[in-house]
């Protein structure tokens, strides 16, 4: 077997050397994590409570003993600067204080009843007024918003798939676990569990950016709706052509099809989302994760039209068992995390925080990036900011599939741990919120320029 001897531009055996040497300090800094990892862990599946939590690149989780603002402290004492802000869940900063409060008010009027409150339409009204007009429903994760989407899409149409993108993100939702092989075929994702249905026959599979592909597909006339994120993310971060989101829309209408955009992760781009940013009309808007605040909270929105056809199906069919919906959705406590979070988190203020000072580190990263003479690049969507190893822009999911360099990522993620910052563990993702300070940004940056010089510049 033949080794090769650089990984996106890090001399191979440099990298196995820090690889090691980064373990090492890592499991020797934290007693108390694996300590406690060792003892708590065996009456989880897979010892621990959520198998994803297995996912981050350091040799085991370290055991967070608080988060506030953008900071978060192990129970081995250290303080470390949070970029990662679970994944986007905290995007606007852990317990952002409206939310806190909002909560331990909430928490004396009960938890869930299953009815509405005044809190849930006033964030309705705090909903149109964001994102937009469209008639809402609120779920419980973004995944679950995507599926009720989907059913929506295929009543109203009569048609039985959905167009997504290679390498797409939309949550665990089955239509959107499908790839493209070597032929161009749609087939199922090879890393799902249990999956017995052959996908094939609920999705089409096309590339990000390929508006010939999706007028293939939807010439068809088989496609209800085309699920997608106006960036692709989760997948090194791929933005799209000038012309792209007109094209697709256009091609939408042109054969019956609806478009739904999935904001989950760019709603980083600014107030409103990409969509309110960018001027895009889909039929159904959907976002998640930290739209109230870091409470598990998602929202799905039709345009009137689309609500209206789908009210004229909905009166047609047998009541009960529509397979939307779930008990704890729409509770209490997600409407008043909900309302405080439109009301006084996600504000024109706090983005211009969040744009500035994820322009800063941007430009940081890019710097360092030049200064080493790394083959890598840094794309930012207003608050989200990604570096990725290899030369860029990508395209579509297959560049970015081939972009994504798994054992460089690690070892880059322990160092920077390991210096104090923790970005995100799925992807060279990283986050400014609100309470994100200049001196963190700059903290990062610094941690990132020792990290390369020691990739590209000098054998450690």
């Amino acid at each position: 077997m033949v080794f090769p001897e650089f990984i996106a531009g890090v001399p191979a055996d440099r990298l196995a050397r820090l690889a090691d040497r980064e373990a090492r300090r890592f499991a020797a800094s934290r007693p108390k994590s694996l300590a406690a990892l060792e003892a708590g862990a065996a009456p989880y599946l897979d010892r621990v409570p959520m198998h994803w939590m297995k996912d981050w690149p350091m040799p085991f989780p370290l055991v967070v003993a608080r988060a506030e603002g953008a900071r978060l402290k192990d129970i081995d004492g250290y303080g470390i600067d949070d970029f990662c802000l679970g994944d986007t869940g905290s995007m606007f900063g852990h317990s952002p204080p409206p939310v806190a409060r909002a909560i331990r008010r909430q928490a004396r009027r009960g938890l869930t009843y299953m009815l509405p409150s005044d809190d849930a339409f006033a964030a309705g009204r705090l909903l149109t007024r964001r994102f937009g007009d469209f008639r809402w429903q609120i779920a419980t994760t973004a995944t679950d918003a995507n599926r009720f989407a989907l059913r929506v899409a295929r009543a109203v149409t009569g048609r039985p798939k959905v167009l997504v993108f290679n390498g797409c993100y939309h949550g665990t939702v089955d239509e959107a676990m499908v790839t493209r092989d070597a032929q161009g075929r749609t087939v199922n994702r090879p890393g799902l569990v249990g999956q017995v249905a052959e996908l094939s026959a609920l999705a089409i599979c096309v590339e990000f950016n390929d508006l010939a592909a999706v007028e293939a597909a939807l010439a068809t006339g088989e496609v209800a709706a085309v699920l997608t994120e106006p960036v692709m993310t989760n997948s090194c971060m791929v933005l799209p052509d000038p012309d792209f989101h007109t094209g697709l829309r256009a091609a939408t209408r042109r054969h019956g099809a609806l478009l739904i955009i999935d904001e989950t992760h760019t709603i980083s781009t600014g107030l409103g989302g990409y969509t309110r940013v960018h001027g895009l009309e889909p039929d159904i808007f959907v976002v998640g994760k930290c739209v109230a605040g870091g409470m598990p909270t998602a929202v799905w929105g039709l345009s009137p039209d689309i609500a209206a056809r789908f009210a004229a199906y909905d009166a047609t069919r047998a009541p009960g068992h529509s397979g939307m919906g779930t008990t704890l959705s729409g509770n209490p406590m997600q409407f008043a995390c909900l309302r405080a979070t439109l009301a006084k988190v996600m504000t024109a203020e706090h983005y211009a925080h969040m744009e500035a000072g994820a322009a800063r580190l941007a430009a940081g990263l890019s710097a360092v990036l030049a200064q080493c003479g790394a083959p890598w690049h840094v794309v930012r969507v207003g608050a989200r900011v990604e570096f990725i190893c290899a030369p860029g822009p990508l395209k579509n999911g297959a560049e970015a599939a081939a972009a994504h360099q798994p054992q460089v990522e690690t070892v880059v993620h322990t160092m920077l741990l390991n210096r104090g910052c923790l970005i995100a563990p799925f992807h060279n993702m990283m986050l400014v919120s609100p309470a994100t300070k200049t001196r963190q940004i700059d903290r990062l940056i610094a941690a990132f320029g020792e990290v390369l010089t020691e990739m590209f510049g000098h054998t450690p």
